[in-house]
């Protein structure tokens, strides 16, 4: 990334919230980052038709978690962005593609790093991607059931893990029948 890049990055604004979720102020995101200062953002789950959620290495200059895997696609919302347009804008601009959303469920996350509030959504492609080079190193597609399993031997964004227990609990899947008379 270069510097440039890199500073306009940190001089986007960020809405500031309270624990209602409403904006209390504006402030640049180098700003929010440095105060661990409370905002918004989007995760969107992108499965492909076989059901596989992909993955993608984040690169090493961003902002939190650098050169950590993420199974969301997603980010800060900007000042004033609602949340549906801010998960349009998180897939064209790390992946370069436009997909239907789901809207999922509303998600809370703080740990040393960051507080968030925000919204979840799922998207259904195949590909191909084109990857933006400053926030995306690699992906790929992978079985949701390897995820926890490469998480204890690889560095994954804590809030996306958070975020597919979450839509892990949410989803119903089908139970065995019984094939014991009644």
């Amino acid at each position: 990334m270069s510097d440039s890049t890199l500073s306009a990055s940190a001089a986007e604004l960020v809405d500031v919230i309270d624990d209602a979720g409403r904006t209390v102020g504006v402030v640049p995101r180098r700003e929010m980052r440095a105060g661990r200062l409370p905002h918004r953002c989007v995760y969107v789950l992108v499965f492909n038709r076989q059901g596989e959620l992909f993955l993608h290495l984040r690169t090493a200059t961003k902002d939190v978690y650098p050169s950590h895997w993420d199974v969301a696609v997603g980010g800060v919302l900007a000042a004033g962005e609602d949340f549906e347009a801010g998960a349009v804008r998180e897939l064209r601009e790390e992946l370069g593609v436009v997909a239907e959303l789901t809207p999922l469920f509303p998600f809370r996350y703080a740990d040393s790093a960051t507080v968030v509030q925000g919204r979840v959504y799922r998207a259904v492609h195949d590909g191909p991607f084109r990857l933006q080079a400053v926030e995306v190193a690699r992906g790929e597609f992978a079985d949701v059931a390897t995820v926890s399993e490469r998480s204890r031997r690889e560095p994954f964004c804590p809030d996306g893990l958070a975020v597919l227990a979450e839509y892990l609990r949410h989803v119903t899947f089908p139970q065995p029948t019984s094939s014991q008379p009644a």
